[in-house]
């Protein structure tokens, strides 16, 4: 992580940027253990004795979990919950609020606070050069000279914008209207509830794994977040991720 800013003027209170190019994830709450999977799958044969797997080792019905998910039986994957605190750019929410089944968000808002600077900078071994067309796009190594382009440019225009807003602020303008003038780049963050099948399929989207059965594209400021959401995901419940990497990475 890099964090640049710059030290307070004597002339001016105005928060000074700070710059940074990586993104926090954390569990702030769960009710989610591999249990949860199989009391939901037996009910449909065992009713009421099915309450037994709550004190039942999971490890020994590891078969039942990755045969629901190999033949996509997805409902029992839903009886848990996570709730997640993300602070990533704007760009990565507006990508992450695609994802609406099973999820549960609520962000910060810009009409009822003052919003921070806190901006998005790519680290240098962020891919900068794209080529190819739509649904075909290769990432390439920027070199030094177009990392500092992209550096000194966003630098600069986070500084100008939030000059901007601070002015607007300060000639009485709303909050929300003020708001407008600044990029997408500003950090944000947000709560975000969801159950192990709707983080599957938001994982099947938003990362990029070699095991995964159908290949995907993620931009790479949204899958830094998912990482972190399925590093934490997989501690929870090590059984149903274990199979969902057995079996694809795909969500049943």
């Amino acid at each position: 992580m890099i964090e640049r800013n710059l030290p307070l003027s004597d002339e001016t209170p105005t928060p000074q940027p700070t710059f940074r190019d990586d993104v926090t994830v954390e569990l702030v709450r769960s009710s989610a253990q591999d249990a949860d999977v199989l009391f939901a799958a037996r009910v449909s044969t065992a009713g009421e004795q099915s309450l037994e797997e709550l004190q039942k080792d999971p490890e020994r019905s590891k078969g039942l979990i990755n045969f629901l998910m190999r033949d996509r039986h997805g409902t029992p994957f839903e009886h848990n919950s996570m709730t997640f605190f993300v602070s990533a750019p704007i760009f990565v929410f507006r990508e992450f609020h695609r994802h609406r089944a099973g999820w549960s968000y609520n962000e910060e808002s810009g009409r009822y606070r003052e919003l921070q600077p806190v901006f998005y900078v790519p680290s240098a071994e962020r891919k900068l050069v794209q080529q190819g067309r739509p649904g075909k796009y290769e990432f390439f190594e920027g070199t030094p000279e177009q990392y500092k382009a992209v550096t000194e440019a966003m630098e600069d225009s986070y500084r100008q914008s939030y000059d901007r807003y601070q002015e607007m602020l300060a000639a009485g303008v709303a909050r929300e209207v003020a708001r407008a003038v600044l990029p997408v780049g500003l950090f944000s963050s947000m709560y975000a509830t969801c159950n192990a099948r709707s983080l599957m399929h938001f994982l099947s989207l938003r990362t990029k794994d070699e095991r995964a059965a159908v290949p995907t594209f993620p931009q790479r400021e949204i899958e830094m977040v998912a990482e972190k959401m399925e590093q934490l995901w997989s501690g929870l419940m090590p059984l149903t991720h274990g199979a969902f990497n057995t079996h694809g990475r795909v969500a049943p």
